[in-house]
């Protein structure tokens, strides 16, 4: 941990030279989203200074893992750049924000529901010292009458969120590979969202610079893929500690922008107990009444009885489940009728 402290201050210091120079460098999108219904779809991603990402293996050693860590987060992100996306036979232009993140509500209708659409993305300026290349990015549209909302540390992800100094370790020293699973959650997922034909997104306070981690972990751990929606503040070797900390009034937002997107869709809600998923989930039942078939939240130590009696005050806690492990979650789901 010392160690990677001294990396830390050292590699800030170098990215701050980074940003002086970021208009000589190879500048690209990162796209993250691209999902919607038959009229319109919604993307976002961000500008970032290029970089050589080498793939995860569980051969790497943690100092390995560390290292990839720190280029990982010195990435430089680039506000107020030009973006031109094109998406079939429409043109726009968007501008990045103060974190390089930008995002589109684009009204088109898929011209052949069949086929598989891709949006497509450049950067207009600042200009690169190399020619920005397009970046495209696969387009999920979902008409079905259910779907699932997840979150994604100690819910699918083993993370102790709780514990500051373990959360940090695994984030820094383990890879997509060596991150640990919740066991069960695959099996579990599988059975919910019936193999594929319920679509499932994930809404995390993690940031952004760990989408390629979370993507590469879910598919390794043959976890169920779906839109990932992250936290939009931006993280860097500073304040790396921060990440998946601070408020979580985000995901309250990121899911009540899901519901509005599919309004005849009803959701699985799943989270865990170690931050505010419950209050966040009761909420959304506050406000949707009709649209949550269950929740599912993964007990992290006890619930506190006076947390539980605010919460049965607010909802009822019909269908509200508070588990210990997938295989009881599964039970459930089948005694609901559920799978």
């Amino acid at each position: 941990m010392v160690f990677f402290l001294q990396l830390l201050k050292i590699m800030s210091t170098q990215n701050l030279t980074q940003k002086k120079l970021v208009n000589l460098d190879r500048i690209r999108v990162e796209p993250f989203l691209a999902f919607g219904n038959e009229k319109k779809i919604f993307v976002k991603g961000r500008v970032i200074s290029s970089y050589k990402r080498k793939r995860p293996s569980s051969r790497k050693s943690w100092l390995k893992n560390i290292i990839a860590t720190i280029k990982r987060y010195s990435v430089t992100s680039i506000p107020d750049a030009l973006v031109e996306i094109h998406f079939h036979q429409h043109r726009f232009e968007v501008t990045t924000d103060e974190d390089g993140v930008f995002e589109k509500q684009i009204e088109v209708e898929n011209p052949s529901p069949k086929s598989i659409e891709h949006v497509n993305f450049k950067v207009l300026s600042p200009v690169a010292k190399k020619n920005s290349t397009w970046v495209s990015k696969e387009v999920n549209r979902y008409n079905e009458p259910v779907g699932v909302i997840s979150d994604i540390d100690d819910t699918v992800l083993i993370s102790h969120s709780t514990q500051l100094g373990k959360k940090l370790w695994l984030s820094i020293s383990k890879n997509a590979y060596t991150r640990r699973p919740l066991p069960g959650v695959s099996k579990f997922y599988h059975e919910l969202t019936h193999r594929g034909e319920v679509p499932i997104f994930y809404v995390s306070s993690s940031d952004w610079s760990l989408y390629d981690l979370i993507r590469d972990f879910l598919r390794y751990r043959n976890i169920p893929i779906g839109p990932t929606l992250l936290k939009d503040k931006h993280i860097n070797l500073k304040n790396v500690w921060k990440s998946g900390g601070g408020s979580h009034d985000h995901k309250l937002e990121k899911i009540r922008n899901i519901f509005s997107i599919y309004p005849k869709m009803k959701f699985f809600l799943i989270g865990d107990s170690g931050q505010h998923d419950p209050e966040i989930y009761a909420k959304i039942i506050q406000e949707f009444p009709s649209r949550v078939k269950a929740v599912f939240i993964r007990l992290v130590g006890e619930l506190e009885s006076d947390r539980k009696e605010k919460l049965a005050k607010i909802i009822a806690l019909d269908n509200f489940f508070f588990i210990e492990s997938s295989e009881e979650a599964i039970e459930l789901a089948k005694k609901n009728h559920f799978i």
